[in-house]
């Protein structure tokens, strides 16, 4: 293990751990963005193989997202009792061997099995929450600022995989491009392994910008007390109407975002005569306006009222969704529609983490975001399913993108429905 000997050498020099942790995590989180999204990149050559329809494909792919979000609370919880290092390996582990095992399927109820269950549950074991947990746990400040660089990953990833990806497809096919994602993701696995700690603590040191005598013990008990802890957590939020508000908004973000862009966009633009390494070059260059997007929207959550940030995003998000099936899918229109709704793929995410922190407690911030990133994900999954059944159905993909620019405008308006006092009222009992 190397931890503790860079930990030695980076403290000699007068730096934290703590940027190690939050970069290691980072490419964690972006090679499982290129598991997450590779599928939108495959819709096509499987259909073409094997003769499914996009709804048939876009069914089981919708089950992944909707597992993905519903093992959020869970992960977090199971990161709080056994170890963020752990579970990262863990899930890790399980994505590679579905995504090893699925390279000889032929029947629709494998990819059901290997893509939509075991990858769904595989990347849950992480998800969002895993950023979540490493801002709050080792950052007292810049915060929001960290909390923006980890949620870019997913963006970084489209802008690293999604070209390579459809570029390999094309020349190669699809299962030699599946296994360049297996071989990122082994590759993370070993910077996990040597460098990842789960606490501060575990090295000697306080949270950066923080002081060591405030951080948490780590929550006693076995998988019985980890699997329960979730709900009661849940119980207690429930309660109140800003966790409905941020449950509310953040579905109308994945049913705007992973469900329906990554999955159906590339498949839109082949509607239009533009080939998948054309249209993943948009989604790359989404991806290098994001990563920008999104680490400016943590800059600016440090900063100001989160509530009208949320307002703005979600606002700007409907307007260019809206603008889609106006923009006549040229080079113009398609880049125009890249930078400004790359600006804004995932910028959402900071608000919400902060949000949730002010309004729960740091303590249990990442369980609470978990069950507000499940809505996320149903979201993302019924924009999945849904997009894939309108072109099955009405033979176009238009109609759930401008269902998805009408709800973006609903939820900019939703946001600003927390009131400010909310932010300092009650909050959540100690685990």
């Amino acid at each position: 293990m190397f931890s503790r000997p860079l930990n030695a050498y980076l403290s000699a020099r007068n730096r934290h751990y703590a940027w190690v942790v939050a970069f290691v995590t980072f490419l964690t989180m972006l090679v499982t963005a290129g598991a997450v999204g590779a599928p939108g990149v495959f819709m096509v050559p499987l259909q073409e193989e094997f003769r499914w329809s996009a709804s048939e494909v876009s069914g089981a792919l919708a089950i992944r997202f909707a597992l993905f979000g519903l093992m959020g609370p869970f992960a977090a919880a199971f990161m709080n009792r056994f170890g963020v290092r752990r579970m990262m390996l863990i899930s890790m582990g399980i994505v590679v061997s579905a995504l090893l095992l699925s390279l000889g399927m032929n029947r629709l109820w494998q990819l059901v099995l290997l893509w939509g269950v075991v990858v769904g549950l595989g990347t849950g074991l992480t998800a969002v929450v895993l950023g979540a947990t490493i801002a709050t746990r080792w950052f007292a400040q810049r915060r929001g600022l960290v909390m923006g660089f980890l949620a870019a990953s997913t963006a970084t990833g489209q802008l690293v995989f999604l070209p390579l990806l459809a570029s390999l497809t094309e020349h190669s096919g699809w299962r030699v491009a599946l296994g360049l994602v297996c071989g990122a993701i082994l590759f993370s696995a070993l910077l996990v392994l040597l460098l990842m700690r789960d606490r501060p603590a575990d090295l000697g040191l306080a949270p950066y910008g923080g002081d060591i005598s405030g951080a948490p013990p780590a929550p006693s008990g076995g998988l019985g007390a980890a699997l329960l802890l979730p709900l009661i957590i849940l119980k207690d939020a429930a309660r109140t109407p800003t966790f409905w508000i941020l449950f509310g908004t953040f579905f109308v973000c994945g049913a705007s975002t992973n469900g329906l862009i990554q999955m159906h966009f590339i498949a839109l633009c082949g509607d239009y005569g533009l080939a998948a390494v054309g249209a993943a070059g948009f989604l790359a260059m989404m991806g290098l306006f994001d990563f920008i997007g999104t680490v400016g929207s943590g800059w600016l959550s440090d900063r100001f009222d989160n509530r009208w940030l949320l307002f703005w995003y979600y606002g700007l998000r409907g307007l260019s969704l809206l603008y889609l099936p106006f923009c006549g899918f040229s080079l113009y229109g398609l880049s125009v529609f890249a930078i400004f709704y790359g600006l804004d793929w995932v910028a959402t995410v900071p608000p919400t983490v902060k949000l949730t922190a002010d309004r729960f407690g740091p303590e249990r911030a990442n369980v609470v975001f978990g069950w507000i990133f499940a809505g996320h994900q149903l979201g993302a999954a019924s924009a999945a399913f849904g997009g894939g059944l309108s072109r099955t159905a009405l033979n176009s993909y238009l109609p759930a993108f401008i269902a998805a620019g009408a709800l973006c405008i609903l939820a900019a308006l939703l946001a600003l429905a927390i009131r400010p006092g909310a932010l300092q009222g009650r909050r959540l009992a100690p685990a």
